[in-house]
């Protein structure tokens, strides 16, 4: 797996990037040899976040963890990224083998007063994938929901998770 490592706000020292190469290393048994990970570093005051991306075969896993160390943040992304991919692990492996496009949906939350003008847009491909790879794509992300295009039917749906942890489908009406 090919390391990208960024600091924002911070140098990233030699140390950090060892245990980072070494936490990613344990990940290699899930993903092909020419997976590529991005692991952003960024500094707030006395808060540190890391976020960790790894795409392989036109899939992304992502994972995003603060603490007051760096290093005990990365620890806690990779441990995250690890469940995530462990839980989908059997659909994982029958997705990459097929190669399936790669969606990554986000957007601005308002903030509480009530603004309803977006703060951040976000331009992505929307590819064909059926209702299940949607749902991996959105478990692997970390996202509350997911926009795609369905392979059947050829129109633009989303699914979401509910509060109570089962799935929901956006149709639109014809």
């Amino acid at each position: 797996m090919k390391l990208t490592c960024t600091g924002r706000k911070v140098s990233l020292k030699e140390a950090f990037l060892q245990r980072a190469q070494t936490k990613l290393a344990k990940l290699d048994k899930f993903f092909s040899p020419e997976a590529q990970a991005q692991v952003t570093v960024t500094v707030e005051k006395d808060w540190q976040t890391v976020e960790l991306t790894v795409r392989d075969k036109g899939y992304i896993c992502r994972a995003e963890k603060s603490a007051d160390r760096m290093e005990d943040a990365l620890d806690a992304a990779c441990e995250l990224l690890e469940r995530r991919i462990v839980k989908n692990r059997k659909r994982l492996s029958d997705k990459l083998a097929q190669a399936a496009p790669a969606l990554d949906a986000d957007v601005g939350v308002p903030d509480e007063e009530e603004s309803y003008v977006p703060v951040r847009e976000k331009h992505f491909s929307v590819k064909p994938a059926t209702v299940e790879e949607a749902i991996l794509e959105m478990n692997l992300l970390g996202h509350e929901f997911f926009l795609f295009r369905d392979a059947d039917t050829d129109e633009v749906q989303a699914v979401y998770r509910r509060h109570n942890g089962t799935y929901g489908l956006l149709v639109p009406e014809r």
